[in-house]
């Protein structure tokens, strides 16, 4: 499943400060649909994600029927990305099987 949409990188200060990319509404109802066959726990859904140059993995986190996609430092260092900056994210919700038959 593979998606692609322009979002803005906003800020979290948290107890653990995070940059994010919201998914929209559109697209997180559509992963949503999909979240059991793919989330290994919690609601987190393991993607794929490639902004620009970069891919790399991670997780989206679920918050208010959307999907969160953590933007790591490394990413943003080496796309020269900040708070407010509009970006083009691709994603790929990928299954992860971590378990033995």
């Amino acid at each position: 499943m593979d998606f692609e949409f322009n979002g803005t990188i906003w800020y979290w200060r948290g107890p653990a400060p995070f940059y994010f990319v919201t998914v929209p509404a559109e697209q997180s109802r559509e992963i949503k649909a999909v979240s059991s066959y793919v989330t290994y726990g919690w609601g987190v859904i393991p993607v794929d994600v490639e902004i620009g140059g970069t891919r790399w993995k991670t997780s989206l986190f679920p918050k208010d029927d959307l999907y969160l996609v953590p933007i790591k430092a490394s990413v943003r260092k080496a796309e020269r990305l900040e708070e407010g900056d509009d970006v083009t994210l691709r994603l790929e919700v990928t299954l992860r099987l971590d378990f033995e038959l």
